[in-house]
């Protein structure tokens, strides 16, 4: 416990002690170890940061728009044929139990061959189902990916004159919890990007 207790102490007095040099070396001392230094400047100023709203871009970019729509229609028809097929399966199967019960099977063996054959028809069902969420997974991540793209080749062209430092996303007011106005370039680059993809 009380090892515990001369760590945090140490702490808390590396840190005053380090409060105390940036208060008292805020003016002459820091300039000269930074001059030169492009970091000082950065300090001194402001630091050009942008940021970019994603749920925004996602909902006012047309690329983003038409791959929403184009995947969902994939969905809906996978969910079509899944749904057709199953129920054409649970019909031949309720067709075989009544049939099984009432004795309408000329042999043990005709019975055992439905069955069998009801069975792979199930296991196909199941393995399409597979087939078809995998093929929707691997859509929806070239999509993801020709957006990533998309953004980062338009961000190049937008900031080449240098003008941000960084550029950072925001989802949801999840990264930017707040910031200037002036800040937030989401309607420039989705004007940009929505030209862009017009072309």
């Amino acid at each position: 416990m009380k090892k515990i207790q001369i760590a945090i102490d140490a702490v808390l007095v590396a840190a005053v002690v380090a409060l105390f040099v940036l208060y008292f070396c805020k003016g002459n001392c820091c300039k000269k170890q930074t001059e030169g230094a492009p970091v000082a400047e950065v300090i001194e100023g402001n630091l050009p940061v942008a940021y970019l709203n994603v749920d925004s871009l996602l909902v006012n970019y047309t690329f983003a728009q038409e791959a929403q729509e184009k995947l969902m229609s994939k969905q809906e028809d996978a969910r079509l044929k899944l749904n057709t097929q199953g129920k054409t399966l649970q019909q031949e199967m309720a067709d075989f139990q009544r049939k099984y019960e009432n004795n309408a099977f000329l042999s043990q063996e005709r019975a055992q061959s439905e069955y069998q054959r009801l069975q792979r028809k199930q296991q196909d069902l199941e393995e399409l189902e597979q087939k078809l969420t995998n093929d929707i997974l691997m859509e929806n991540q070239k999509l993801n990916l020709q957006l990533a793209d998309s953004l980062m080749a338009f961000l190049k062209e937008y900031n080449a004159d240098g003008k941000f430092q960084m550029i950072l996303s925001n989802q949801g007011k999840d990264n930017v919890l707040m910031a200037a106005d002036g800040l937030d370039i989401t309607a420039d680059v989705v004007a940009g990007m929505n030209a862009r993809y017009g072309k």
